[in-house]
């Protein structure tokens, strides 16, 4: 058995068929999270009400040498953070549904750094996509804020390129381990902000980008911040994921306005029409900061 409880979590993490909610009740009921690791494979199935291939394959990864083997040798190449580290954002801890361990490459005090925004939007925008981009956030980027997204095409790649550009700080939370950097062109990117900035993520290294990733990173990308400001979005954009967590977080939302013929501006139409904050400028985000509003952020 690992010797500390912090390894057990992390270990405990890339267990399969152990989910996020189950592991957090555990730390909740189990002070040295070592009950799972006493369990047969049927008492973890009657434990944790799943299957029997789930609790089988449960049951071989709680016991795998490999497994661990793997686990140590990323933590002597990655930081690894995890909920019970002091390190650990305040801000993530008090969101609901925290990441419970993080993998870290660059900077990680970035992470406790104020203020932050995150910057999303379409990874199809408009021509004038990257100079809306440029327009909000630059004057931000020289003010020292900590520009945070998602590291995808489109509007995330400028955002964070521009951070880089004006030799800022940046953070990206991915939606796959480091050794899968998604989108493959985005590789480059990865190093230099790894290099000038922090990339973030809750899965291991050896993780693929799977769908159901990315709508989880958003917690993250939201969780970190101040507020979440659209620049560009449709209607059924992705970008809408993001938005919810920041409202379920109670963070602000500030969205870009645009010509309602264009798609790409639809869903920040949207979301102004549902109480988002127009952002016309930077200024209107800076205000509120410099008001003392940070709505629940910490």
């Amino acid at each position: 058995m690992l010797q500390n409880k912090r390894d057990r979590l992390i270990h405990l993490h890339r267990c399969r068929n152990l989910s996020r909610r189950n592991l957090y009740r555990m730390l909740q009921t189990d002070a040295t999270l070592t009950f799972i690791y006493s369990l047969s494979s049927a008492e973890l199935r009657k434990f944790l009400s799943i299957g029997v291939t789930q609790s089988d394959s449960l049951f071989h990864d709680l016991h795998s040498h490999a497994l661990i083997d793997e686990m140590m040798a990323d933590k002597r190449r990655f930081q690894i953070l995890t909920i019970l580290d002091e390190e650990f954002p305040i801000t993530l801890k008090n969101i609901q549904d925290p990441p419970l361990v993080l993998y870290a490459a660059g900077d990680k005090t970035l992470m406790n750094k104020s203020p932050s925004i995150s910057v999303i939007g379409t990874r199809k925008p408009t021509k004038q996509g990257g100079l809306k981009t440029g327009y909000m956030i630059t004057p931000l980027i020289k003010k020292n804020w900590v520009i945070i997204s998602g590291m995808a095409k489109g509007i995330d790649s400028y955002a964070h390129q521009l951070a880089l550009y004006h030799q800022g700080k940046t953070i990206a939370v991915l939606g796959s381990g480091f050794y899968h950097i998604y989108p493959k062109e985005n590789k480059a990117l990865f190093h230099q902000i790894v290099k000038n900035g922090l990339v973030l993520t809750e899965y291991p290294p050896n993780t693929p980008p799977k769908k159901f990733h990315f709508p989880e990173r958003n917690r993250i990308i939201s969780g970190l911040s101040f507020g979440t400001l659209v620049i560009e979005a449709t209607e059924k954009s992705g970008t809408m994921i993001t938005v919810e967590q920041a409202l379920d977080q109670g963070r602000e939302v500030y969205a870009v306005p645009d010509a309602p013929h264009i798609p790409q501006s639809i869903g920040c139409l949207r979301l102004i029409q549902d109480g988002a904050k127009v952002a016309l400028t930077y200024r209107d985000i800076l205000e509120d900061w410099e008001s003392g509003s940070p709505n629940g952020y910490l």
